[in-house]
């Protein structure tokens, strides 16, 4: 009971300070409520008081410690998220509106050709173009997880897995140059 009362007054001193970053922070990053990066920082200043690591720190180190810690939050998530552009996957060449291009392509007959060439290509790069660690790679992207994690899991270094994508990218290029 004594370590909550401890940790309300804590709030009702770096509140305002964490409220200021929350919104900074919400400023660049829309990904974000600024409700939620308060939360955030909160719960992060809770484990640190339970753990009795703000006893001996100043009121800056607390709030440039709440501060990293949501910078390091906003990026984990923002690594794991696949950013798409709707003109991207569109093929947006011209200033027509975004409804009459999902009209045009979904609505359209399908070319058999196209689609199977698309089908074989895959098929071979499955098939012949990638090996065993590189699907793996593939499928940890596909979940996913950063380059670091992917490392860990397959005992290499991230930069390794960099590498690997580097030329995943190129053996999938030279089978679909096929078709």
């Amino acid at each position: 009971m004594e370590k909550e009362a401890l940790f309300e007054g804590l709030i009702g001193r770096f509140s305002p300070g964490i409220r200021r970053i929350a919104y900074k922070l919400n400023g660049r990053y829309r990904s974000f409520d600024h409700d939620d990066l308060y939360q955030e920082a909160l719960l992060h200043l809770w484990n640190d008081h339970r753990e009795g690591k703000l006893t001996d720190k100043t009121d800056s180190y607390v709030l440039q410690g709440c501060y990293f810690h949501l910078k390091n939050c906003i990026r984990k998530v923002n690594e794991r998220s696949n950013i798409v552009s709707l003109d991207a996957l569109l093929d947006v060449q011209d200033d027509t509106a975004l409804q009459d291009q999902l009209l045009n392509k979904y609505t359209r007959q399908p070319d058999t050709r196209k689609e199977l060439d698309e089908k074989l290509a895959v098929y071979s790069i499955r098939r012949n173009g990638l090996k065993p660690k590189e699907k793996k790679v593939i499928s940890f992207l596909l979940d996913g997880l950063t380059t670091r994690e992917i490392g860990i899991k397959i005992g290499v270094s991230h930069v390794s897995v960099v590498k690997m994508i580097k030329k995943i990218r190129e053996k999938s290029l030279k089978h679909i140059d096929k078709f």
